[in-house]
This record gives structure tokens, sequence and C-alpha cells, in this order.
């Protein structure tokens, strides 16, 4: 996803939109495309602020927020599951979810799930 149009820029738009200039004029001015000129313009006009809204999701959002604690302590109780028997796991607690999912959970709760540790995969023969 990309970064917002600066406010500086954003100012000068509305600025020169409201100097009586149409939005399609001050698109090929500011070498910005016709629907931010709209969208700005219906956001200047609803909100009366020019700030960017937030992008993405907001953090400890989604299906396994709530789920923190129990992958905690289910993989404190049982270090060797594998993704696909957590998601089971989770699955027989009404949860259906993707393995990507709960490996990005447990990344998100600090937990590894290396089976060795660093520097012991490839020993001297």
């Amino acid at each position: 996803m990309g970064r917002p149009h600066p406010m500086a820029l954003r100012e000068r738009v509305v600025a020169f939109v409201q100097e009586g200039h149409c939005n399609r004029e001050a698109s090929r001015d500011f070498r910005v495309s016709p629907r931010f000129v709209n969208d700005l313009m219906n956001l200047h006009r609803n909100a009366g602020s020019l700030a960017a809204k937030p992008q993405g999701r907001p953090c400890g959002s989604g299906k396994l927020a709530d789920h923190h604690e129990w992958v905690r302590q289910r993989m404190a109780q049982n270090g060797d599951l594998t993704l696909d028997e957590l998601c089971i796991e989770l699955g027989q607690r009404d949860l259906n979810v993707h393995r990507s999912s709960v490996g990005r959970q447990l990344h998100r709760l600090g937990l590894s799930h290396k089976k060795k540790p660093g520097g012991q995969r490839t020993a001297p023969a």
C-alpha cells in the first residue's frame, strides 16, 4: 500500500479548487488523479479536515485476536505442534483459520516454530 499524499499538496489542491478552478484542471496541474481531487474535496466538505485516513487493519484485530492466551498456553503445553495441528484444534473451538494466519500469530507472540536451535542444523559428519 502506498503512502498518502503530503498535507502540503492536499492544502494546495483544495485552495486551487476553491479559487474557482475545476477538479479536472486541478488534477492536471498537480499531476494527481481526478478521483484523488474529488475524494479530497468530499473529505474537506464533509469532515472539514484533509488528514489521510489510517491505512491497513488496526493492530490486534482479526479472528485470532481473542485467542492469544490460548495459543500461548497450548504451545507451552506442547511445543511440537505443527501449524496444521493448531488449525485443527482451533477448528474444534469453532474458529476456522488458515495456517498462514496461525503462523503470523505465532510470530507476533514471539514463538518460534523451529525444531532445532540455530547452528545445529548442519553438523559435521
